[in-house]
């Protein structure tokens, strides 16, 4: 994932070199390969390269259209190459044309509204100067990050960290006190899609671009989930042939890289079991293979037991072993008692509070990085994509009775629980009307948020002085308020507000280890087939992602396909690395109520640390030292090293 940064002086003032290589310097993990700068008059860019793709290892970026002078840095894979070059007349140029020169020839042919042309993963900036105009996009789900700082009349700024945007002197350093309150209770990490943990340093939302002049700023919606003309009607096999196609050219557009630079996260999941499951054989059948994996699991048992795993009990890493065992992969396991070698990196590495929450998927990132991999595909975003919603509502709304009570027993066997009360509950939705609904939806909103709030660490006081209610409501507003009666509405609804944060995570988390984090899931023909696929693809015989079940039947192991819920062993890294910290000497209680004092309730801290203690329940402790490692490293303005 490359780095891209730019001033833009409002007032006419010449870019300053020395700003441009202070950001530029600032991303050179994103970019070990090559660093740039451009300048011309009072506009300014920054680039520096991880090459992620076959162009990027010859495209020189910035990079300036001779006749016009127009000028772009961009981090960017592009995934209908092909159908641009054509467009454009360039087919005969296709070896010799980077990602970035496609769109900036896209914006010389289309100006601004060459964003609704573009497929795949991109943030970029174009200066203009015939018309003094600076014009920025950011993709469609927010793979790629875009910060910006402006300062009206004076100067915008952009960088692809937001780091690099505060490490000029001219930029204010604030920390945001309400994100730091968004992390003391996580459920509000969506809290909306633009503000960072700096004051006056923003996110440039995914799907929107940005058009800057000397005086003004407009910020404007591009693209929206929105659902096209219903599918069919075809057969069930039509209809899984067609999303395994889509879903097939999904993968393939991330396996686009140098040769052997792409490795895959593999968990014992359906998403990214499928997403290795395709890849591998596309990489076979070019005579690329194997696709490198990399797993995180509990570590398996030596012993003479036929099944392998002998008092193994643990269903996930049963799951992950088993895919381990899949044809045309290289697998490398990460175990909870590895992360010693990586601790450093672990507990001081992370953009965000958020990030080092994520301890295992960090671990997955070094451990590709340690192997030379600079892609890593993933499936985070199959439980948004392919999740089934309201169907056995819809099912009851259409009198589909008998269908909706076998689904509701059959759910009830994967997800435990009654199906009495499920049916009830089911019913209940479907009959009561939305106009009562509504406020009953809003009133069970708030009061869960402020359960949450309750059971935190947050101090009454700092929760109040950031306005914690008002936060919560804001966060309400990212999300439908109604149940739509069309599936394909209420689906391109949920899935817009769900996504943004955990993407951007992996992508800062991918950053920090020097990797490119893609996701095919997150592939605009995908979600543009999905929000019109009938719901019995989502849920069928109360097992969810039916579709993706069906497509993958003779190539995952059943341990993969029909194994029900199984627990997340994410925690148990993070658990790791704050008792490693504790046993450092690096956490105890008398630092983290001192560091702390100003943000958290210290008698439930001290209450937290001696369940801790006593071997109990180390989230609340891993958040509160997670919180004073990045508040050390945030006291004051980063520094060129």
């Amino acid at each position: 994932m490359s780095g891209i940064c730019g001033q833009f002086n409002l007032d006419s003032a010449p870019a300053a070199r020395a700003d441009l290589q202070a950001m530029t310097a600032m991303l050179k993990q994103r970019g070990p390969d090559r660093a740039d700068i451009w300048k011309h008059e009072h506009c300014g860019f920054g680039h520096t390269l991880l090459a992620t793709t076959p162009e990027l290892q010859y495209e020189r970026q910035p990079f300036v259209h001779t006749e016009t002078g127009c000028a772009i840095t961009a981090d960017v894979r592009l995934d209908n190459r092909e159908e641009l070059l054509a467009a454009l007349g360039l087919s005969e140029r296709r070896d010799v044309t980077g990602d970035a020169e496609l769109i900036l020839r896209a914006y010389l042919e289309w100006s601004d509204g060459c964003v609704d042309r573009l497929l795949g993963d991109f943030a970029f900036a174009i200066w203009d100067p015939r018309h003094r105009m600076l014009f920025c996009a950011r993709d469609q789900f927010g793979m790629r990050p875009l910060y910006y700082h402006h300062a009206q009349g004076q100067h915008f700024l952009f960088a692809s960290d937001a780091r690099a945007i505060l490490v000029l002197p001219q930029v204010p350093y604030r920390i945001d006190a309400g994100r730091v309150a968004d992390f003391l209770v996580p459920e509000l990490e969506w809290t909306d899609f633009t503000s960072t943990f700096y004051e006056g340093v923003f996110r440039l939302p995914p799907g929107h671009k940005a058009i800057v002049t000397p005086s003004s700023l407009t910020v404007a919606e591009y693209w929206h989930p929105t659902p096209g003309p219903e599918l069919g009607p075809m057969s069930d096999d039509d209809y899984r042939q067609g999303f395994l196609d889509v879903f097939t050219k999904a993968v393939d557009s991330r396996l686009r890289a140098p040769k052997g630079s792409v490795g895959a996260m593999l968990s014992g999941g359906m998403d990214s079991g499928s997403v290795v499951a395709v890849g591998k054989e596309i990489l076979r059948a070019r005579g690329d293979g194997p696709l490198a994996t990399f797993s995180a699991a509990r570590r398996r048992p030596t012993d003479d037991s036929s099944d392998g795993f002998g008092d193994f009990d643990c269903l996930e890493s049963q799951a992950i072993y088993a895919a381990s065992s899949m044809s045309s992969i290289s697998p490398t396991l990460i175990h909870p008692d590895q992360v010693d070698h990586a601790y450093e990196s672990l507990t001081t590495d992370f953009d965000e509070p958020f990030d080092g929450v994520f301890t295992m998927l960090h671990a997955i990132f070094l451990a590709a990085h340690d192997h030379s991999q600079r892609v890593v595909i993933d499936g985070g975003g199959g439980d948004m994509v392919l999740h089934e919603g309201s169907y056995i509502v819809r099912l009851i709304r259409k009198g589909q009775l008998n269908l909706a009570i076998a689904e509701i027993i059959a759910e009830r066997k994967y997800w435990g629980g009654s199906s009495a009360l499920s049916l009830l509950r089911y019913a209940r939705s479907a009959i009561v009307p939305e106009v009562v609904k509504k406020p009953l939806r809003a009133f069970r909103y708030r009061r869960r948020y402020k359960s949450y709030v309750k059971t935190s660490l947050i101090s009454t006081e700092f929760a109040q002085s950031v306005g914690i209610e008002d936060r919560i409501e804001r966060m309400r507003t990212l999300f439908p308020t109604n149940s739509p009666s069309d599936y394909a509405v209420e689906y391109c609804e949920r899935i817009w507000p769900n996504m943004t944060a955990g993407r951007e995570r992996y992508a800062r988390i991918a950053a920090a280890t020097g990797m490119e984090a893609r996701d095919p899931f997150m592939d605009k023909r995908v979600i543009d087939y999905c929000s019109r696929l009938p719901g019995r693809f989502f849920l069928k015989d109360g097992w969810p992602k039916s579709v993706l079940r069906e497509i993958t039947a003779d190539t995952l192991p059943k341990e993969v396909l029909w194994t029900g819920r199984k627990p997340h062993l994410g925690w148990l890294y993070s658990e790791a690395i704050t008792r490693l910290a504790t046993n450092r000497g690096e956490l105890d209680l008398p630092r983290l109520k001192e560091q702390l004092a100003s943000y958290v309730d210290t008698a439930a801290l001290s209450g937290a640390w001696q369940q801790f203690q006593s071997g109990g329940d180390s989230e609340q402790i891993h958040y509160a030292h997670i919180l004073a490692v990045w508040l050390r490293r945030n006291a004051t303005r980063p520094v060129v090293t």
